[in-house]
């Protein structure tokens, strides 16, 4: 019997958050794997394209609103950093989170994916979280799901 082990060097982790607890467990898990490959960790935050009830005066302010949030998230994920001792990369993105994370890590060639099982969305399903779902799916790279 042969066994073959193959070894993958992480460059590059993305990490996407929403504020939630499990966003924030999956930074801590993704930085631990950052400081053991000498890692860059990149923190990623989808904001819906549109507001839930698209009215043409809102847009400008929902966009400001949720960026403003966004920059919220983004101060936990450094002060979760600086136990590491690291730097993190923010990217913030208007789109769809089950569409966009797994696209924007397979054109920005990710080595791998880490992220809560739950986050703040509306519909849960029984063991992983929809987005964290629809990610695992849709990606060409390891995708690793923390609970």
């Amino acid at each position: 019997m042969w066994c073959v082990i193959i070894l993958v060097r992480i460059r590059n982790i993305l990490v996407p958050i929403d504020g939630s607890k499990n966003s924030i467990k999956g930074l801590d898990e993704a930085l631990y794997i950052a400081q053991l490959s000498s890692a860059k960790v990149t923190v990623l935050h989808v904001i819906l394209g549109l507001p839930p009830i698209p009215i043409t005066d809102t847009i400008f302010e929902y966009r400001q609103h949720m960026k403003k949030q966004a920059k919220e998230f983004f101060g936990v994920a450094r002060k979760t950093a600086l136990k590491y001792k690291m730097n993190l990369d923010e990217r913030i993105i208007f789109g769809i989170p089950q569409d966009d994370i797994a696209y924007f890590a397979n054109h920005k060639r990710y080595d791998l994916i880490v992220m809560g099982a739950r986050g703040l969305g509306s519909i849960k399903e029984m063991f992983l979280g929809s987005v964290s779902n629809a990610t695992v799916h849709k990606s060409k790279m390891p995708v690793l799901i923390v609970k």
